[in-house]
């Protein structure tokens, strides 16, 4: 009797699971389409024709595929000026980024000098402040400078940012400070052991830093609202927003529009996808080492 009511208890035990199961993947799911869909519907519009677009925005099939779209933005457009300006920019302030915001965080993690913590305050501070606030100060400094509508005003204001510093402060304060103190009893001094021993151990959070680079100066626009006005200097992001005004003629345009972004979104999609196993990993070791 007694092993029956066990039995029992068990089976409804694992019945339990199964369901319980069941509905947390049918949650998982339908939350997950509900975040996917409006990239298949980005999809589905830029190979529709512009009636089509406009009549039935929101359905995830063309009727009638046509590449329409992509032949007017490779061929109407400006889109070669803009994908290289955007390649130019995205790689120079991602490298100078991964330089400059490495070398403040070891300066703050690791050096002693008067107003560090000053210094330390005031860059969580400009991280509280909205991007939007600083938009007209920006100009102003870059026209006082006098590299208003130029590269160097796309580039040089983007090659450090508060995050990425803090990012890399964090860090290097989890380093051992022992692994330092070797080195620097062999000779090395604090440039040298800041390159050739404590960021070769940084790659968590180099990787990071990269991922979160290459995707801030990819799809960044305000600044280049504020920064340039020629043409020839759009980046992507600030070309789409020229086709988004209606630059190519009156109607919705959802195609053109759609397709524009999907292209813009396929660097940044390669390049997390590259980077993502070497993040966990990386990410793993430094657990390990902790």
């Amino acid at each position: 009797m007694a092993a029956t009511h066990v039995r029992a208890v068990r089976r409804k035990g694992e019945v339990q699971t199964i369901v319980g199961t069941f509905f947390g993947y049918a949650v998982l799911v339908f939350f997950s389409l509900i975040f996917i869909y409006p990239f298949v519907v980005q999809v589905a519009n830029s190979f529709k024709s512009e009636p089509e677009a406009a009549a039935n925005p929101i359905s995830p099939i063309p009727s009638e595929p046509t590449l329409d779209a992509y032949e007017k933005i490779f061929w109407a457009t400006d889109l070669p000026t803009w994908l290289g300006n955007s390649i130019l920019i995205t790689v120079l302030v991602t490298l100078g980024r991964i330089f400059f915001d490495s070398l403040a965080g070891y300066a703050l993690a690791r050096l002693r000098f008067r107003g560090r913590g000053a210094v330390f305050a005031t860059i969580i501070a400009v991280m509280a402040v909205p991007g939007v606030v600083l938009l007209i100060p920006k100009f102003l400094v870059l026209n006082q400078f006098g590299i208003y509508n130029s590269y160097t005003a796309l580039i040089v204001p983007l090659l450090a940012d508060a995050a990425g510093v803090f990012i890399m402060k964090q860090f290097f304060e989890s380093i051992p400070p022992s692994v330092e103190e070797a080195a620097r009893i062999d000779g090395a001094g604090t440039f040298r052991i800041f390159w050739s021993v404590v960021l070769p151990m940084a790659r968590p959070a180099l990787i990071t830093l990269t991922i979160l680079s290459f995707q801030g100066s990819w799809n960044e626009l305000p600044h280049t609202l504020v920064a340039v006005q020629d043409p020839d200097l759009y980046t992507l992001p600030r070309g789409i927003a020229d086709l988004v005004t209606g630059s190519l003629g009156s109607g919705t345009q959802y195609p053109l529009k759609l397709g524009a972004a999907l292209l813009a979104t396929i660097p940044v999609a390669i390049i997390f996808v590259i980077f993502q196993r070497y993040f966990v990993r990386g990410a793993n070791e430094g657990v390990d080492k902790g």
